[in-house]
């Protein structure tokens, strides 16, 4: 065998190594990523062998998983909120459309289940219809006024309903907020009518009460000024009487500039000072 072919055989047989060992490389680098799986924040991994759910839920961090047999799939089971508005209608029939609010999230201990049973579209299938159904159902109980004025326990019983059909798909319900329910013109227009109509008649009420009061405070001032004429009544007496005489006398004589009056014709005036 010549030099210029044991050359080529040696450098064949290099190559071979070379590619071997870049395939083992390429192999257990292809094993290691397969063989881990990372849960981020806020999310659980579901488990799958062969597509078969496992009862186990991997929680945050690094977990083990046999390559190709095993998938991980991550969810998340942070605090989400869905809202939407839903039309029903009152027990006094009116129509009413209802703004909502929800927040929840996954129980991330029971998330496998829940891929099993509905998978990972559970907004549209589960939380949405289960807001409608839990509006409908709690509107129903009340007449149009009184979703406003019980607004609070409206809201209470919204959520004690839509607590119990989530729970039910291992879904945990944080807080519910309506926003705002809104109703038909007519409805509104009637309200308005009403609201005017009250005050109307409040103001009326407060106008009759100012002129009772009026009246009353009249007839008080009418009695108390009887009551006092009735009482100089009875204190003028015949000695009274002869006193405010005297003092008249004397408040003449007091005036008096001591010359006599020039009266012709008549009898001369005089004052009865000795009378007692």
């Amino acid at each position: 065998m010549s030099d210029d072919n044991v050359v080529n055989m040696n450098s064949f047989k290099q190559g071979g190594r070379w590619l071997v060992t870049i395939l083992v490389i390429a192999v257990i680098a292809l094993l290691g990523t397969q063989s881990f799986a990372i849960i981020s924040a806020g999310h659980s991994g579901i488990v799958l062998q062969l597509g078969a759910v496992q009862p186990k839920v991997l929680q945050e961090g690094l977990h083990f998983k046999i390559p190709f047999i095993q998938t991980v799939i991550p969810i998340e089971v942070r605090v989400q909120k869905s809202e939407t508005s839903q039309t029903s209608a009152s027990r006094d029939l009116q129509t009413v459309s209802t703004t909502i609010a929800v927040n929840h999230h996954l129980d991330a201990n029971s998330v496998n289940k829940l891929y099993q049973q509905v998978g990972l579209d559970y907004n549209t299938r589960i939380v949405d219809p289960a807001i409608a159904e839990a509006l409908k159902a709690v509107t129903a109980q009340y007449t149009a006024e009184e979703l406003i004025s019980k607004r609070s326990e409206v809201s209470a019983k919204v959520k004690e309903l839509l607590t119990t059909k989530l729970s039910t798909y291992y879904i945990v319900l944080d807080e519910i907020n309506i926003r705002e329910f809104t109703f038909s013109e007519e409805f509104n227009r009637a309200i308005e009518s009403k609201q005017i109509a009250e005050q109307q008649a409040l103001k009326s009420k407060l106008d009759l009460e100012r002129i009772k009061i009026e009246k009353e405070q009249e007839i008080t001032k009418a009695q108390a000024q009887a009551e006092a004429l009735r009482l100089q009544k009875q204190e003028v007496t015949p000695e009274l009487i002869q006193l405010r005489q005297i003092e008249a006398q004397l408040e003449a004589i007091r005036k008096w500039d001591g010359k006599m009056p020039n009266v012709t014709g008549g009898a001369m005036p005089f004052i009865d000072v000795n009378k007692q």
